[in-house]
């Protein structure tokens, strides 16, 4: 399993990624009022596992950790990627985590106003658990997309940093999911000393990049794990180390090792 990332003796490209960088004027959780968070039912058992479902059992709250892996995010873009969760009970989960310390809340004096969640040390420490659960996934449900399912590829890369570090995978990689009706999403994936990160950025000069339509990732890391809809430049072995390691045969092979 991976430990936290951690960013001390950061060789890695720089990157833009305004929205994360830290406003003079921030102030920290405090000033905005919470209201109570909703009622739970907790499995009231002296057990380890049941104490940890206690915080993390509610449905979204793996998945919003999942979604805080490349940093913080405001509220509507934990709306965009979580597009199956309603305004209200995305508000409820955020508070309920803020109350069990599994995230902190920052506000910023902007008109209008903005705050930005961030997940804590507790919080970081769920990673593997995530990692497993995606390994269990490819083994046993994966599929191509249901009817109605939302498809954001990016919620897959963001399960990386709590998976194995791919063999072979060392440097940074640009994934790119280009888009006919908005802006491609772009991702940078470093692999460093056994760990792996994920930033929602754009790097001047990764070690590779690998650029598909939505439809061409669909297709490389579906369970029949076809690349041909996808164009890589730069270093072939170190892009093909970080695709091997998210595919779904690949995992499957893994789980059986």
């Amino acid at each position: 399993m991976l430990s936290p990332p951690t960013a001390a003796n950061d060789s890695s490209p720089r990157y833009s990624r305004s929205a994360l960088y830290p406003h003079p004027e921030a102030t920290k959780e405090h000033p905005i009022p919470a209201p109570p968070p909703p009622k739970r039912h907790p499995y009231d058992q002296w057990a380890p596992d049941a104490r940890a479902l206690d915080l993390v059992g509610d449905k979204w709250t793996l998945l919003i950790v999942r979604d805080l892996v490349g940093g913080p995010r405001r509220f509507v873009e934990l709306q965009r990627t979580l597009p199956g969760i309603s305004t209200e009970q995305l508000r409820s989960r955020l508070n309920r985590m803020v109350a069990d310390g599994l995230l902190t809340r920052q506000r910023y004096r902007e008109v209008p106003p903005r705050v930005d969640y961030e997940l804590t040390a507790r919080a970081r420490d769920l990673l593997p658990v995530i990692g497993a659960l995606a390994r269990w996934g490819y083994q046993w449900t994966w599929s191509d997309p249901r009817s109605g399912e939302a498809v954001d590829i990016g919620a897959i890369f963001r399960s990386l940093p709590g998976l194995e570090a791919p063999k072979g995978f060392r440097g940074v990689v640009q994934l790119i999911v280009s888009r006919e009706t908005d802006d491609d999403r772009v991702y940078l994936v470093t692999g460093k000393k056994g760990a792996v990160t994920v930033e929602e950025a754009s790097a001047d000069s990764p070690a590779a990049t690998v650029r598909g339509s939505e439809a061409a990732w669909i297709d490389a890391l579906g369970p029949e794990a076809s690349r041909t809809g996808l164009k890589i430049t730069g270093e072939q072995a170190i892009a093909a180390a970080l695709l091997d390691g998210l595919s779904a045969p690949a995992a499957r092979e893994a789980a059986v090792a």
